[in-house]
């Protein structure tokens, strides 16, 4: 994983000897450093020196050290100050609160607040269902976690966690115009998660549960779906399979397979993993093997959890007892959400012909995916610097948005289904090859497309339980 990368950009002040060569020799010296300019500017220029602003994608901080040596190493060249444009965008986070309506005199104030907020209070006390139209309640949705499996960070607590639930608001706004709050508890009891989430609930339309460890994700997420009437959905679980899914269905398309014959190993057997599971099992995948960190599952072993469990009974028909790098061979599809560098070029290049690999751990994926390359049909990872980024972005702003449309109370798998072929429909016929699977984040039509399928099928179910 040597690309540099967006995120980890860096902006290097630069004085140099005042020449005509001096810019395009800071340039050559980034390039040799193996850095990616993405911009060069001169801001002060004397008669004997100039001051220039050097930005490159750097691969992570002893790369962007190294480029600072190599400019340093120029005869008259200093490095005056290099800053890390990630944490500048980061400085007093990324969202703040705007108000909808305009409070210019006396009039104004007293309709939004006192006192002629009471008598909306007083309609609200009357009928709590008139929450949903005259409060955000009808556009807002918390993003809930307690910071204990965050990215591929693992348990880093609840502020460290801020910066990714700031990051998942900014994305629901943007993409969805969904507003979302960051909810970071400072607690990993699962009672008290419950019950904190139920204790809010009033304010908000909808609750996106967010990097919470299983197994206790799980059961977090079924009691809130059972005692809340509001829709509850732990993106890590559902986000992903939707994701995948999509891609899966195209890259099939690519290599000319069925779902129904391919053989699957999926590397991962936590929330994105079950959920990746019983999504393709509702979809029609008959041969499943999921491998965790002692090897595959299967139903001659007893498991703690009962998700495990489920999966042993629902996957593995044949028993296979094995390590993940014996599952591998033969098979056509690997979905990996578990760990960096789990495989390696061998295990891919045992794989069957025209194999798919889906590396998509965060950041650092389970293959370097420019070897997995070297031998399957069609490689994808969660990344946004390689082709084919399966990237939950591309489903939750646009499925709250139909929740919240429909005004949906709950969540089902024919949802879910509808909102991944809405997202591999947006790959046309003579669009889609093996580097082209899946839509762009930033494709303008993928979550006004997601939140009409989702919309429709909640109501179709609403319509058939009348």
């Amino acid at each position: 994983m040597a690309n540099p990368s967006p995120g980890n950009s860096i902006t290097l002040r630069v004085a140099a000897p005042s020449s005509f060569t001096a810019t395009s020799e800071l340039a050559a010296a980034v390039g040799a450093a193996g850095a990616a300019i993405t911009a060069l500017d001169v801001t002060e220029s004397h008669h004997e020196t100039i001051v220039v602003d050097v930005t490159c994608n750097t691969t992570d901080d002893d790369h962007a050290a190294r480029v600072k040596d190599a400019l340093n190493a120029l005869d008259g060249v200093t490095v005056q100050h290099v800053s890390d444009r990630t944490f500048l965008m980061h400085l007093g986070g990324k969202l703040e609160v705007v108000p909808k309506v305009a409070l210019r005199n006396r009039d104004d104030l007293s309709r939004a607040y006192t006192p002629g907020v009471a008598r909306v209070c007083m309609a609200i006390a009357e009928d709590p269902a008139a929450a949903r139209n005259l409060t955000v309640k009808r556009n807002t949705i918390a993003v809930l976690t307690d910071g204990s499996a965050v990215l591929g960070l693992g348990n880093i607590g609840p502020a460290a966690a801020l910066p990714v639930m700031e990051g998942k608001a900014a994305l629901f706004k943007q993409f969805a115009n969904v507003d979302a709050w960051p909810v970071c508890l400072d607690t990993q009891d699962t009672e008290e998660i419950i019950m904190i989430a139920k204790a809010m609930a009033p304010v908000y339309g909808g609750i996106n549960l967010e990097d919470i460890a299983a197994p206790r994700c799980f059961e977090i997420e079924n009691r809130l779906r059972e005692e809340l009437d509001i829709p509850v959905f732990h993106d890590d679980q559902h986000g992903t399979a939707i994701v995948t899914l999509a891609a899966l269905v195209n890259a099939l398309r690519v290599v000319d397979k069925k779902l129904s014959e391919v053989k699957i190993v999926v590397s991962g057997v936590g929330a994105a993993g079950s959920a990746i599971i019983q999504l393709l099992k509702a979809q029609g995948a008959q041969h499943i093997i999921a491998a965790g960190r002692s090897g595959a599952i299967h139903s001659g072993e007893k498991y703690d959890d009962e998700h495990r469990s489920w999966i042993a009974a629902n996957t593995n028909e044949e028993g296979f007892s094995g390590t993940l790098h014996d599952a591998l061979k033969g098979a056509d599809v690997f979905i990996g959400v578990s760990a960096p560098h789990v495989i390696g070029e061998e295990q891919v290049a045992s794989m069957a012909e025209d194999a798919i690999v889906f590396a998509m751990a965060n950041p650092t994926p389970e293959i370097d995916p420019v070897i997995a390359s070297k031998h399957a049909a069609v490689v994808a990872t969660g990344r946004s610097d390689f082709p084919n980024q399966i990237n939950n972005v591309l489903a939750f702003p646009g499925f709250f948005r139909g929740l919240l449309d429909a005004g949906a109370s709950d969540i089902t798998p024919d949802m879910l289904v509808a909102a991944a072929e809405a997202i591999a429909n947006r790959v046309a016929d003579d669009e889609l090859n093996a580097s082209y699977i899946i839509p762009s984040v930033f494709d303008p039509h993928v979550a006004a497309d997601v939140a009409t399928a989702v919309a429709n099928a909640a109501q179709a179910n609403a319509a058939s339980a009348l």
